[in-house]
């Protein structure tokens, strides 16, 4: 794990994130990749971060990370977009900058922690005060939610349900429920799960 430069916690900071940025961009080795989106994806943890997080691009460094093949690039993306959501400016960012359908396909990821951070970042780009973006609470959406909200996974389970009280309205919910044997309208569950369509 990299360690916090002991410089001057402004000027150094951002170089050092730079740097982070810089060796993403240019190293053709997946694992220095994973390495480096981690540690971006935990600096993202930071408020004190948003700012030079935002200067240097690292939100849209995020966002086309979701598209990668590697697993690993995608939970570290998703994680760091989940850090930076509770953000005013941050969260505009991604949903201006056509974010939301990425986010969503995480919901279909093999890997838990992905699918679990993308339901986080949903809920936070869902919340109040926030300008409503229909594509977040969609038919598909929410018949996802339905079947996470029967997950093994408590965690899985408890986030679906807290999405489906709070940002959902119950006629989105029981329309929801009354399309639930129309496979075509839903999104894989991870393949961890092993529930069975009704």
């Amino acid at each position: 794990m990299a360690q916090k430069p002991k410089v001057d916690p402004h000027v150094g900071r951002l170089g050092y994130l730079q740097a982070l940025v810089t060796e993403f961009q240019e190293t053709e080795s997946q694992d220095a990749k994973e390495q480096v989106l981690a540690n971006l994806a935990n600096f993202a943890y930071d408020p004190s971060n948003y700012q030079y997080l935002r200067q240097l691009q690292v939100l849209d460094l995020f966002l086309d990370s979701l598209s990668e093949e590697n697993e690993n690039l995608v939970e570290f993306a998703i994680g760091g977009l989940c850090n930076l959501c509770p953000d005013r400016a941050n969260k505009e960012h991604i949903l201006q900058t056509g974010g939301i359908p990425l986010i969503i396909n995480c919901l279909s990821s093999p890997n838990e922690e992905t699918v679990l951070s993308a339901v986080t970042t949903i809920m936070y780009l869902s919340s109040p005060g926030s300008a409503s973006h229909p594509e977040l609470t969609a038919m598909p959406v929410v018949q996802c939610m339905l079947r996470f909200s029967l997950s093994a996974n408590t965690r899985l389970r408890n986030l679906a349900q807290i999405f489906l009280e709070d940002f959902c309205s119950p006629s989105q919910v029981a329309e929801a429920r009354s399309w639930r044997a129309h496979s075509a309208l839903g999104i894989p569950l991870p393949r961890t799960e092993a529930l069975q369509q009704p």
